[in-house]
């Protein structure tokens, strides 16, 4: 076509999500790391099996001295966000099972009770850490305001 200019190709990025910053809650939550400062490790230990270990937490963060316990009993609320966690993992564990993998009823009951069982550890850790991430922001200033 005359008189119709070729028009340069743009470059084109990568697209780059600032979802796992720090200073977002998915940080804290996929870190387990402290909501108010992002630095400080909220459970004691690293992910284990233990029963002991699994979901002991500081009392408070070890950078910034943020008292994780708000409240007395406060992480009881984090038994509902377990339960949508539970739920929503037995849904899928059946549609997965009954639906793609072709198995009986019993056979996909017991699908759902093994993962129930392996994932426990993980729905325990990530409710609380989830729970603590609904009621606390980051706050940029919190490292500055400990060192002082």
């Amino acid at each position: 076509m005359k008189g119709v200019k070729n028009l340069p190709l743009q470059k084109y990025t990568i697209f780059k999500t600032n979802m796992f910053k720090k200073g977002t809650k998915a940080y804290s939550i996929f870190n387990n790391k402290c909501p108010k400062c992002h630095e400080g490790d909220f459970f004691k230990h690293r992910f284990s099996y233990h029963p002991n270990k699994v979901i002991a937490t500081h009392d408070n963060c070890p950078t910034c001295n943020f008292k994780y316990m708000i409240e007395p009993s406060f992480f009881y609320g984090a038994m509902y966000v377990s339960y949508a966690i539970t739920v929503a993992l037995f849904v899928a564990v059946f549609i997965i099972a009954k639906v793609l993998m072709g198995l009986d009823i019993l056979e996909s009951f017991a699908a759902i009770l093994l993962a129930a069982v392996i994932l426990m550890p993980l729905n325990m850790r990530l409710s609380r850490i989830l729970w603590i991430n609904i009621f606390v922001s980051f706050d940029k200033n919190r490292l500055k305001d400990t060192t002082n």
